[in-house]
């Protein structure tokens, strides 16, 4: 029996059923998206050996909700896309303030991902 390929870990993180430590992806859209939101929830430096890896969205939590941050935001998360997921295309990048919280933004990134034949479109959304 052929053994199964995996592509990155999971995400959220899960134990794994299967005695490995942390649950695997199987399929490129969802490995795509854990690598996103990886690559949005990492700060610079934390990344072991890859010290520019991660997009410094921590560094906005105090800024003031303006247009200014807004636009920081947007930078950050593109040049950090453009570096290390070059095969996802940006098709829309919303900042917009929370509705929930009055204090936060929410960051929408829609995005196509062409591989050879296979294209596949989604979307990341999180709250800073």
């Amino acid at each position: 029996m052929a053994q199964k390929a995996y592509i990155n870990i999971q995400f959220p993180f899960q134990d794994d059923p299967d005695g490995k430590f942390l649950k695997m992806n199987q399929d490129a859209k969802r490995a795509i998206k854990a690598d996103l939101t990886h690559l949005l929830l990492t700060n610079k430096g934390e990344r072991l050996y890859l010290p520019d890896f991660g997009a410094n969205l921590r560094q906005y939590l105090f800024e003031p909700n303006d247009d200014i941050s807004a636009n920081a935001i947007r930078n950050e998360i593109n040049e950090a896309i453009k570096k290390f997921i070059p095969n996802l295309n940006v098709t829309q990048l919303t900042v917009t303030k929370s509705e929930n919280n009055e204090y936060a933004v929410v960051v929408r990134i829609d995005y196509l991902v062409t591989v050879s034949a296979l294209q596949s479109a989604d979307f990341v959304e999180l709250e800073i």
